[in-house]
């Protein structure tokens, strides 16, 4: 059987908005804005959060009570928390390198990493990395042959579960993105050198590592793109909104366990489960596509009152610590994804941001557990007022 790994943290950052804080001072403007940002106003990106957190839990204290325990199955897996890794793209804007680094970290602590299309690792060397444990996030294709390879390629780096985004019709209209020319294509302006000259490790190990590019969509990119044609290619690769035919092409092609991300309705909820989808991620991408829509809490209570024992129902958006974790999990969730917790880890500690980040988030957890005297994840619903 596995042992857990030792649950330690760094005592000078012991909260996520410690990290956050580090991280801002730690990276230029904007990386730290392409993170930390939302769309047009940022209202659902501040809703996502402040509504999770109006969950309250009721307490135990007097029931008969011995320990927490933090494991979680899914998908015939036992992990050891209930949250995992979301898939972010560009992350090694953010930090250089820190798609392997979270890779690493969350297959050393036993819990889920989910590599974006559009990340800054290859499918291989993440599968390398986590032994064939970690799930990859699709954004359709336009070309059949490109969607087919992308899906042989995480079969054969040993993805047990595959993730189709649906969330992500149009690109998020994002004032600071296209102030800081992080729109497509992209644009480096005298601002952004400046930022980067007073940053002088993320420069460092930038230069180290090596610009950041789309590894997971290089061998489908023509060689020596310029700027331009980059903004030209990716619009061109993919044909971004997902319908109920496309799915059920997927399902054919993944012998494997097929997730949807970005569900947020009952009704696109009750289609999943006609198309043979195994489960789902309640999302509404981080607050970063629309901004009058709703957060993610009140959906997915609903959606798991509903559909809860027909297909996995899982959340992110919004989820920044451990009593936010317990928080989703008391309003029916059985697994739960973080995407900005872990990138504020590791811009602000480097290598050992993901395991940090991971270890101080199962010690929040572990504390919410035992002070409400919950002995499973699974109880969690129990507790909530």
């Amino acid at each position: 059987m596995r042992n857990q790994k030792q649950i330690i943290f760094n005592p000078r950052y012991p909260s996520i908005d410690d990290l956050r804080e580090k991280a801002r001072k730690r990276i230029p403007r904007f990386a730290f804005e392409y993170l930390d940002g939302g769309c047009n106003e940022e209202v659902n990106l501040r809703k996502n959060t402040g509504e999770i957190r109006e969950v309250e839990l009721l307490p135990r204290y007097l029931d008969t009570y011995k320990d927490a325990n933090m494991t979680t199955e899914i998908f015939g897996k036992r992990y050891d928390a209930p949250f995992g890794i979301a898939p972010i793209g560009l992350q090694g804007l953010m930090w250089p390198n820190s798609s392997e680094i979270l890779a690493k970290a969350a297959f050393q602590h036993n819990i889920p990493f989910i590599l974006s299309t559009v990340g800054t690792s290859s499918i291989e060397r993440i599968g390398e990395i986590t032994e064939g444990n970690a799930w990859f996030q699709l954004y359709h294709p336009t070309k059949e042959s490109v969607r087919n390879d992308l899906i042989h390629r995480a079969k054969v780096a040993g993805c047990p579960v595959l993730v189709l985004l649906c969330d992500t019709p149009v690109f998020g209209f994002r004032p600071k993105e296209i102030k800081n020319g992080l729109s497509m294509p992209p644009k480096m302006s005298f601002s952004n050198i400046l930022q980067i000259l007073g940053k002088p490790q993320w420069a460092f190990e930038t230069l180290r590592h090596g610009q950041p590019n789309f590894e997971v969509l290089k061998p489908y990119m023509p060689k020596e793109l310029n700027l331009k044609q980059l903004g030209q290619f990716m619009d061109q690769t993919f044909s971004k909104r997902m319908d109920m035919e496309k799915i059920a092409s997927i399902r054919d092609l993944w012998r494997g366990k097929l997730v949807l991300k970005g569900v947020i309705t009952e009704a696109d909820a009750e289609k999943a489960i006609s198309l043979g989808i195994d489960g789902i991620i309640v999302s509404n991408h981080g607050g970063r596509q629309l901004d009058a829509g709703e957060s993610t809490i009140k959906p997915l209570t609903r959606i798991t009152a509903k559909y809860g024992n027909q297909l996995t129902v899982m959340m992110d958006s919004g989820v920044r610590s451990g009593p936010d974790i317990a928080r989703t999990m008391a309003s029916g969730a059985q697994f739960t994804f973080l995407g900005r917790s872990f990138m504020y880890g590791v811009a602000a500690m480097g290598s050992k941001g993901g395991d940090h980040t991971i270890s101080l988030l199962k010690t929040q957890l572990k504390q919410v557990m035992e002070q409400i005297g919950c002995p499973e994840v699974e109880q969690m619903p129990l507790f909530r007022k």
